[in-house]
């Protein structure tokens, strides 16, 4: 949530930002700062009005001491209604705080100045390209069609269980899922992250909290009779440990990594692209969480992405980095790289990491704060990045590893699964 004061300073700033996002209700940002300078009025005069209760009741007080009853009694008497004024001022305040609020919520954060303008993801601009094609045959199959080839992986029987989109895991496939979870968690360890196993659902406040709230809750699963989300990521539980928490800036940078189930309802996905493990409604993720110094996350979001990076290298996959256009990164990012792995049965990109700097729009949201040296009180920047999802990893390995032998495990992972092939 953008702060009231930086908007009220930086209109037309904030104005030309939203742009770059495609966000044409410019009328909300003229709505919110008249809310706000009738409320700055109205509290100015609560205050002139407090400040002569304040005189009166002193001047009652020296009368009173003095012995000069009558005359106290009468500038009471004159001054009754002072209370009166400021209760109607406060109860005024409160109404235009709820439409400020509501306002506020909808409006979605800032680019930075680095993001391009555009729309849809043909806007995005990649920055960095990894890695060659892998050398299949002609007759290299999808990995949907491998993961029935090997048994490893059940749709079917997924469906029949819960619905589309729960796939059942067995065997070798089960055992890869288990090694790339202990393989991107101990890598994480090795990069100062510290291990978190939060709870797989939240309640309002931490959805409110990180901004998927009111934004996303159409892709949540709501568990109704508990007032509960199951979590979409885990940046959410793991970010509002923080929440309403004054945090020591001698801390910074505060990371942690946690391995999660994800549940998306990914409402109206259909078609080609989403078949297999390429869209999921339940799937397995191990999230990057940082916390830091305003002055350092831009430095923290490189380097975020240049540690997924270095798994993807270590998993000997071809990948490319995007930095995406203001209207395809989410509400609350201020500049969100995104990882993509070539998909070579497939022939087509794969997301599989999402890292991003949301600057103070969550930090706002949750109250994370922090005092800089002076002991003045500052919010701080939230990032987070995935380190990394699961699905389309896997599908990635399958198609790219695939040999007249069986599809084989990458270096890296062998001392995880204990095995050289799935055959």
């Amino acid at each position: 949530m953008l702060q009231i004061s930086y908007i009220r300073e930086n209109k037309e700033k904030v104005i030309e930002a939203l742009k770059k996002r495609g966000f044409k209700e410019v009328e909300k940002i003229e709505e919110l700062l008249l809310l706000d300078e009738s409320k700055r009025s109205i509290q100015s005069q609560s205050d002139i009005v407090a400040s002569q209760a304040n005189a009166a009741a002193k001047q009652v007080g020296e009368l009173m001491r003095a012995g000069k009853r009558e005359e106290a009694e009468v500038i009471k008497t004159s001054s009754s209604d002072y209370k009166e004024q400021i209760k109607a001022f406060a109860e005024e305040i409160t109404k235009l705080d709820l439409q400020i609020h509501e306002i506020l919520v909808v409006i979605p954060n800032t680019p930075h100045e680095s993001v391009p303008a555009g729309l849809t993801a043909d806007d995005n601009e990649i920055v960095f390209q990894y890695g060659e094609d892998p050398d299949l045959s002609q007759e290299a199959l999808p990995h949907w069609e491998l993961t029935s080839k090997y048994d490893i992986i059940d749709f079917e029987l997924g469906t029949k269980i819960a619905g589309a989109g729960f796939p059942v895991y067995k065997g070798k496939g089960a055992k890869l899922q288990r090694a790339l979870i202990n393989f991107f968690l101990d890598e994480a360890e090795k990069a100062g992250y510290v291990e978190v196993q939060p709870p797989v659902v939240i309640n309002e406040a931490s959805g409110f909290g990180t901004g998927q709230l009111p934004d996303k809750e159409g892709q949540m699963y709501f568990i109704g009779q508990d007032n509960l989300f199951l979590i979409p990521t885990a940046e959410v539980p793991v970010t509002n440990i923080y929440r309403d928490t004054i945090v020591k800036e001698a801390d910074f940078p505060i990371k942690h990594c946690a391995y999660t189930p994800c549940f998306r309802r990914e409402a109206g996905s259909y078609g080609s692209h989403v078949r297999g493990l390429n869209r999921l409604h339940q799937f397995d993720k191990v999230e990057l969480v940082q916390i830091t110094h305003p002055d350092q996350s831009y430095q923290t979001l490189e380097g975020m992405s240049s540690y997924v990076q270095s798994l993807l290298k270590k998993l000997g996959l071809k990948y490319r980095v995007l930095r995406l256009c203001g209207g395809d990164m989410g509400f609350t990012s201020a500049l969100t790289y995104d990882m993509e792995v070539w998909s070579a049965a497939q022939k087509r990109w794969l997301e599989v990491s999402s890292v991003s700097n949301f600057e103070t729009f969550q930090s706002n949201r949750l109250k994370v704060r922090f005092k800089d040296e002076s002991g003045k009180m500052k919010l701080a920047h939230t990032l987070n990045g995935s380190a990394l999802a699961l699905p389309r990893i896997v599908a990635a390995i399958l198609e790219n590893f695939q040999t007249e032998q069986g599809i084989r495990i990458p270096e890296a992972l062998q001392a995880y699964t204990r095995f050289e092939f799935i055959d």
